[in-house]
């Protein structure tokens, strides 16, 4: 067998640029619906992505937890350990930039600030794959709040399961700075639907399900979310949603698990891909 050996430092790298770029630089999907947006504080969201991207200035001032998804050959093996590459892009993109520092060390008793954006939230996925896909998502903690899960019965329908995720965005959507983009994660366990749900968050606005009924569904769902007429910020004119997109899982018997994540109207988000330095005999 081979091993595939991916030089740390080399990702790290990479990572930098993107977290940097995720924070300044709207996506251009995002700046088109803003450009077209003529409503309410339109002058000014279209400013601050102007100022933004001039001084390099946060595109909010809530910068966020960074949380990262990745993909890696079974084969594969870094000259250090991969956490330890990640909080380190956090670290020197957050302490070098005017980025708000928003992770506390302790949840309940203290709450200290870590002071440098550390830790960040990982997950990891071994597949076949030859080289290495690190996503990542900027996720502001008014969004984050909106994040839902739902243990519905096994035995619900479609209807049941749009009008789970409809009636949460039309009481919450509006706390998440619309539009958003929502993912949702149906099935596996409690935990692993929420990870789906903040997984299928990385995919392309314009990347459907590659499952038919699922992509369906994923249609369905943005159709009634749009008709609730959120809209920019919770002002009631233009899009609620920009995209809905759904990840699923093999689950008990007994359990129907329903998570939805939300983005925030900026979306940030990024990828990172990496090939191995060299090989390895073992």
């Amino acid at each position: 067998m081979k091993i595939a050996i991916v030089d740390a430092k080399k990702l790290e790298e990479k990572l930098i640029q993107q977290l940097q770029k995720a924070n300044t630089v709207i996506n251009d999907y995002v700046k088109t619906q803003i450009q077209f947006y003529e409503g309410p504080f339109s002058d000014v969201l279209k400013r601050n992505i102007m100022v933004a991207e001039e001084t390099g200035l946060p595109l909010c001032q809530d910068t966020g937890m960074v949380e990262f998804f990745v993909f890696m050959g079974y084969n594969i093996v870094f000259t250090e350990p991969l956490e330890e590459t990640l909080n380190n892009a956090v670290k020197k993109v957050y302490s070098s930039n005017p980025f708000r520092f928003s992770v506390v060390r302790d949840p309940v008793y203290e709450r200290k600030n870590t002071f440098d954006n550390t830790p960040a939230v990982v997950h990891i996925f071994q597949t076949q794959r030859e080289d290495v896909e690190v996503r990542f998502l900027v996720k502001g903690g008014g969004s984050e709040n909106l994040t839902k899960l739902f243990m519905a019965s096994p035995s619900a329908d479609l209807q049941e399961i749009t009008e789970l995720i409809v009636n949460h965005i039309k009481e919450h959507g509006a706390k998440g700075c619309p539009p958003l983009k929502v993912g949702i994660g149906i099935g596996g366990s409690a935990d692993k639907a929420v990870v789906l749900s903040k997984l299928a968050l990385t995919r392309s606005f314009d990347e459907p399900n590659a499952d038919s009924r699922y992509a369906q569904l994923e249609k369905e769902i943005h159709r009634r979310l749009n008709e609730l007429k959120i809209g920019f910020q919770g002002l009631f004119v233009g899009p609620t949603v920009y995209s809905v997109h759904v990840e699923y899982a093999p689950t008990h018997i007994a359990n129907l698990p329903i998570a939805v994540s939300v983005d925030c109207y900026l979306c940030r988000k990024g990828v990172v891909r990496i090939e191995p330095d060299a090989t390895q005999d073992i």
